[in-house]
């Protein structure tokens, strides 16, 4: 070994949390850089890697007794095996920890020490943890800037959020919030300045392309809202701010869990609706009162812990307020084609959320269209007992769409019990799960049971849910308004919709031309038409299918001509049972080889 080697392998590693403050100084202002701070990889030793549940042994047996210092938890971590890539499993290790009284003080120093001196992720994680169960106001220092370290952030935001939450929320938005138009606002809560941060935060760009839900409930928190909302009494453009906060919070596409974790929402939802009437009357305004109440009558803000009677005064004091003159005529406005498309979004929603339903609370559907500006979803929200069943019991995912839940009769309840699914992770289910249902009728009553939640991946059981009963008239009857309440629908959903059930009711019209009727609703691009989509495999209409593995998909755009939308459904449908829709629609989805061999061109760009 040359003396170079010998004085490095003499020289201990630098503890973490001394490499993060050398690299949060190097940065200009002491602002760390988007993304946090990388952390170098060490190669695992060993060629047996540890087994999960083996991993998991190994860990509570490292931390069982707790050691006096961190280098002797190390040299466990290394003799039992437990590499990096085993981090995530010490957080509920350590939480399970029994300590007595007498062996408070000493973990706490433990953990004060691992995050101080630790070199490796898992013992900086060890101490995390400690901290989060053990830890004081004098620790959150300490690991807000260990957790600069994207592989620590999760850990640590974890730990400062029972400590201190503005603190998580300032460590999570430096890290996490990458866009630029959100730096301007990171860089004031990072530094403290105070003075900068409601002027930043009221330039926030509204859209919630730039601010989803997370970030939203994370910005609330850093920048402590409901205290600038007290000291700042008159300024709508904070109003208006924190109204569009809320409602990014409750964005079902999200995670609707997020509104239910901001602690503050029952006193921003009160500042923002009794000082509502101090708003602008403008359309992007009225479009966040409306987006409020319509979370406030079906959404996840039904979910929040509320004082008897207070959420249903609130959604009447929207109501009244938004039924004033100046309001409506608020809807009314807009040139631009995105501006007509919400005004036209206001004036057929704006009095839903403040009906009082026909039926009981015991079981209703709630269809709900969402702002188009942002690209909202149409969701068929169940209530059962007044309750949003979807982000009550789920919260990784939205509602199903009416298309999918009502147009084709899903919850319909017969003698022969049928598992529906109601909600699938945006992320689809084979990533982060779904949720699923069995509907059955029995005599006078309609059954909901057998609730499955499929998370894959984890190995901890799904929350068992209980059955319900429901008077099968009533169930019926409220089934069959939802099935034919059009009065949520845009001209080209309504025409799509048509189209669709025309194609229920006679599957003939494209089975003839060897095609299955797909995906049918209104374009995502292009609200305002309507999208007619297939599949084709040859020979299928005479019962010898050629490929059928490897179906070729097509897309027919349908535009809205200004006639009436069943005028158009029926021309739609007239022309599909006239012409081969092979010959005018295109290609969108299969395989280019498929669709050379079977002597289609393959579009550009797909």
């Amino acid at each position: 070994m040359s003396a170079q080697e010998e004085r490095g392998a003499l020289t201990p590693p630098t503890a973490l949390y001394d490499q993060a403050l050398r690299l949060l100084r190097e940065y200009p202002g002491g602002v760390p850089p988007r993304r946090g701070h990388s952390l170098l990889r060490r190669t695992a030793k060993g060629e047996n890697p540890l087994s999960w549940k083996e991993a998991k042994s190994a860990v509570r047996e490292a931390l069982t007794p707790l050691p006096a210092d961190p280098a002797t938890l190390h040299r466990r971590f290394e003799r039992l095996g437990v590499q990096e890539r085993h981090k995530h499993l010490i957080g509920s290790a350590v939480a399970g920890l029994p300590l007595r009284a007498g062996q408070v003080d000493g973990a706490r120093a433990l953990g004060r020490g691992l995050i101080r001196t630790g070199t490796t992720a898992l013992t900086v994680t060890a101490g995390i943890a400690l901290l989060g169960r053990l830890g004081e106001p004098e620790d959150v220092p300490y690991l807000s800037v260990v957790g600069l370290f994207r592989d620590l952030t999760g850990p640590a935001v974890n730990a400062l959020d029972l400590l201190d939450r503005r603190s998580a929320a300032v460590l999570w938005l430096a890290v996490r919030a990458g866009r630029d138009d959100l730096q301007p606002l990171v860089r004031a809560l990072w530094t403290g300045n105070g003075q900068a941060v409601r002027p930043e935060l009221i330039s926030l760009p509204a859209s919630c392309r730039s601010v989803g839900s997370a970030v939203a409930r994370r910005i609330a928190e850093a920048s402590q809202l409901p205290d600038l909302l007290h000291h700042h009494p008159s300024d709508t453009g904070l109003l208006s701010r924190a109204g569009t906060l809320l409602v990014r919070m409750g964005r079902s596409r999200d995670e609707p869990t997020d509104l239910l974790s901001y602690r503050d929402a029952l006193r921003v939802y009160d500042s923002v609706v009794t000082r509502a009437d101090m708003l602008p009357p403008t359309l992007d305004n009225a479009a966040m009162l409306l987006s409020l109440a319509l979370d406030l009558s079906s959404g996840t803000g039904v979910l929040l812990d509320w004082p008897p009677g207070r959420r249903e005064a609130l959604l009447d004091s929207l109501g009244r307020l938004l039924a004033e003159p100046r309001w409506a005529v608020a809807g009314t406005a807009g040139s631009e084609a995105d501006q007509r498309s919400r005004a036209d979004w206001i004036r057929r929603t704006g009095r839903q959320p403040f009906k009082r339903p026909a039926t009981p609370d015991e079981f209703r559907v709630e269809v709900v269209a969402g702002d188009p500006a942002d690209r909202e979803p149409v969701e068929a929200r169940v209530l059962i007992d007044g309750r949003p069943v979807v982000p009550a019991v789920f919260g990784r995912g939205l509602a199903h769409n009416p298309d999918y839940l009502l147009d084709e009769g899903r919850l319909r309840a017969g003698v022969e019990p049928r598992e529906v699914q109601l909600a699938e992770a945006d992320c689809t289910e084979g990533c982060c799960g779904a949720l699923y249902v069995t509907i059955r009728r029995d005599a006078d009553q309609v059954v909901w049971e057998n609730w499955r939640q499929t998370m894959p991946g984890s190995r901890e059981p799904a929350a068992r849910l209980p059955a319900h009963r429901f008077d099968a008239l009533a169930y019926d009857t409220e089934i069959a308004r939802a099935e034919n309440d059009c009065s949520w629908s845009w001209r080209a959903r309504t025409i799509a919709r048509l189209i669709k059930a025309g194609l229920i009711e006679q599957p003939e019209l494209l089975s003839r031309w060897d095609v299955d009727r797909g995906w049918i609703s209104s374009g995502f691009d292009d609200p305002d038409t309507a999208v007619v989509t297939f599949w084709y495999v040859p020979g299928r209409a005479s019962g010898s299918p050629e490929g059928a593995e490897s179906p070729l998909q097509f897309r027919w755009v349908v535009p809205d001509d200004g006639t009436s939308p069943e005028t158009q459904a029926a021309a739609a449908l007239r022309r599909l049972a006239e012409e081969d829709p092979k010959s005018y629609a295109q290609v969108c989805g299969g395989s280019r080889e498929r669709a050379e061999e079977l002597g289609f061109p393959w579009p550009d760009g797909l």
